[in-house]
């Protein structure tokens, strides 16, 4: 038995993996300075040295001067004892609003904030099952795909950022949504037996949704203006939109009215060619089934 409890060791980075800010995420930097400085500040304030401090709230002094630094995320946990411990008047655990935001990749996270404002979204995917579809064990067997791999704290923070995004169910009111998804990725052995049906209870719980339509384009389908890549059509209630389409404009986000109509008369041929909803839910019953 070790002499150190579990409940007495401090924790310290490899107990906490996958918590750094993205080097380039210039607002990520500095949320996590400003938080950094503050716990600093306050820890000296009241005459606390790193390790009678790290020992109060329960990690190591690695993870201190890091946390200080900016150079490392704290948890939930971490900023809530450290209030406790600095009696912050709830000021430090206040900043986990800002903190929780900067856990996700940029990238990830531009699109969420995205997907929080739009009023209707419509997405089209040819490769893959679209994120906001996408069980977590799906998401983790797809991410863990990838080349260069992913180490596995990396992984979890993008399986946990893509989950993340599906909070956009929960809105009130609820948004509109559309997707459409080739009928080829509901083939492919993404997980293993298991997370393919979970994958499909997914889907045909998402689509009996009163605020969403899914449908499936066939395999038996003849080309269509989806197959240079991915569509996603975002709309607000101030009336502007933004869009992105793989084959068009380089692939990067539009605005402009002209460029607009041209991805919504895309999507919308997509929308017309693929199966109907009830028909689509029929065909992934059927793979359900046979899975």
């Amino acid at each position: 038995m070790s002499v150190e409890s579990e409940a007495g060791r401090l924790k310290t980075e490899a107990d906490e993996p996958g918590w750094e800010v993205d080097p380039d995420d210039d607002w990520g930097l500095a949320v996590l300075a400003t938080v950094g400085r503050q716990l600093r500040l306050r820890r000296e304030a009241v005459g606390l040295r790193v390790p009678d401090f790290g020992e109060a709230v329960g990690y190591g002094e690695d993870m201190v001067y890091k946390i200080e630094a900016g150079k490392r995320i704290p948890r939930k946990e971490y900023l809530d004892r450290s209030d406790e411990v600095l009696d912050a008047g709830g000021l430090i655990s206040a900043s986990w609003e800002d903190v929780k935001k900067v856990r996700y990749p940029k990238k990830v996270r531009d699109l969420a904030t995205l997907e929080e404002k739009a009023v209707e979204i419509g997405v089209y995917v040819c490769s893959s099952i679209p994120g906001l579809l996408q069980t977590p064990d799906h998401a983790r067997a797809l991410l863990g795909s990838w080349l260069p791999v992913y180490a596995p704290e990396d992984l979890e923070r993008r399986v946990a950022a893509r989950m993340a995004r599906q909070s956009v169910y929960e809105r009130s009111p609820a948004p509109t949504l559309a997707f459409v998804l080739e009928e080829a990725t509901l083939h492919r052995g993404v997980g293993g037996t298991m997370v393919r049906r979970q994958q499909f209870e997914r889907l045909l719980e998402v689509g009996r949704l009163p605020n969403v339509t899914l449908q499936v384009m066939p395999l038996d389908s003849p080309p269509h203006p989806g197959m240079s890549g991915r569509i996603e059509l975002l709309k607000f209630e101030d009336g502007t939109a933004v869009g992105r389409c793989d084959g068009a404009f380089n692939g990067r986000p539009v605005s402009d009215l002209r460029e607009l109509r041209i991805l919504e008369l895309r999507y919308g041929t997509i929308r017309a060619q693929a199966l109907p909803p009830g028909e689509s839910a029929a065909l992934i019953e059927r793979l359900l089934g046979e899975t």
